[in-house]
């Protein structure tokens, strides 16, 4: 059987005869015989990246089971693509490794947007090889599959500030937690200063919904720098100038705005650090230098697991992104399943509500086992991978 520890379902390599390049595709589990997880297409991706990946989604799906939801937790999959998603050819590299999973995405991989990449630039890479939808393979598990599919469609085009719920909802559930942590450990909202790496979709949504609630940006790494500033930066003009890799234009700096070097961001004086950019990002060397009392995993892996193990060591509590970001996962299929509406506010509280729920627990399973929060996160999802087994099966 697959499990969180053991050996995938499926591991598959694809090589494109074009580029020489290749892709990934690997399915962890299947539950009602289909797997979630997103495609992230990245300059140096390996099948070790995406197995990885694959069993985070795992847990992030038996994580949010909840036997008395419409959404039932499928199995978790990844997809990866070696190529920078600026690369001229990379669009068509996108289509053939698409072309050539079809079979896989037609019956057990529904996927989406992840790192490199837009879920506008998924959809139409998948309408172009003949797919009906990037997540057709879940449709025969739906009641109403016309009305859900209406549901998610209406979902995708609500706008709030003019950006899409889609990409809100992510950051939602990563500030949810942030707040949460907080909460535990009685620290006021004001005064709290936060860096980030990367002002993405999950970067950039989690920006706006810690500022919003009273917390100060003080740092932003994008792939040209750090821009810092103590007292704190101007959130919404850095998001309003950044291009679809979340780069942030430097024109609308202030002048006590400053820009520093690209690692700058870990060693910035903040009580929350919130990596939401690329894998790796934390390793043994670099994470001496963070002062931070938490770090908060927005992106996949960000961390290495020997940096954690220095970092807990000292007393620096790191979030893990198998809890962190799987509400954007969890959104997708609230809505589709019917759990909640296409509307913002109803997203919105339902994520808060969830996620709130979900750290709260493996914050308390953690100081109650005397561990790591990943440590926890992992105890539950062994606990729940039977049970959700013994329901549906283990490969049905």
């Amino acid at each position: 059987m697959a499990t969180t520890q053991g050996a995938p379902l499926l591991s598959l390599t694809w090589t494109d005869h074009v580029t020489g390049r290749q892709g990934f595709l690997v399915v962890d589990r299947l539950v009602r015989g289909v797997s979630s997880g997103g495609l992230r297409m990245r300059a140096g991706c390996t099948l070790d990246e995406v197995a990885g990946l694959a069993r985070g989604m795992t847990m992030k799906e038996a994580l949010h089971y909840n036997p008395e939801g419409r959404y039932i937790p499928l199995g978790g999959a990844k997809g990866g693509v070696d190529c920078d998603p600026r690369d001229p050819d990379a669009y068509g590299m996108l289509v053939r490794y698409l072309r050539a999973m079809r079979p896989y995405v037609e019956s057990v991989w529904t996927t989406g947007e992840d790192l490199g990449l837009t879920q506008d630039l998924v959809d139409r890479a998948a309408s172009e090889v003949g797919l009906e939808s990037s997540i057709q393979a879940v449709y025969p598990l739906l009641d109403d599959e016309i009305a859900a599919r209406a549901r998610l469609a209406d979902a995708f085009t609500v706008e709030v500030d003019g950006i899409g719920l889609d990409e809100l909802v992510g950051g939602c559930g990563v500030a949810e937690s942030v707040l949460t942590a907080l909460d535990r450990a009685a620290v006021p909202y004001a005064g709290t200063r936060f860096a980030v790496q990367g002002l993405g979709t999950m970067g950039g949504a989690t920006a706006r919904f810690l500022t919003h609630a009273g917390l100060t940006l003080v740092a932003v790494a994008d792939i040209k720098g750090t821009i810092a500033n103590p007292a704190g930066l101007d959130v919404e003009a850095l998001l309003a100038a950044r291009d679809t890799y979340g780069t942030v234009d430097r024109g609308v700096l202030r002048p006590d705005d400053r820009e520093l070097p690209g690692e700058a961001w870990l060693s910035t004086e903040a009580e929350v650090l919130v990596p939401a950019a690329v894998s790796y990002a934390v390793d043994t060397g670099n994470q001496a230098g963070i002062t931070a009392g938490w770090v908060v995993e927005a992106a996949n892996m960000p961390v290495l697991p020997e940096a954690e193990e220095l970092l807990a060591a000292r007393g620096v509590v790191v979030l893990p992104d198998v809890v962190v970001n799987s509400g954007t996962n969890a959104w997708w299929w609230w809505t589709l399943f019917g759990d909640i509406g296409a509307e913002a506010e109803e997203a919105f509280a339902h994520t808060r509500r969830s996620m709130r729920a979900l750290v709260d627990q493996v914050l308390a399973r953690a100081e109650a086992d005397g561990t790591t929060p990943r440590a926890a996160a992992h105890a539950i999802v062994e606990n729940r991978l039977p049970v959700i087994a013994e329901r549906f099966g283990w490969y049905r």
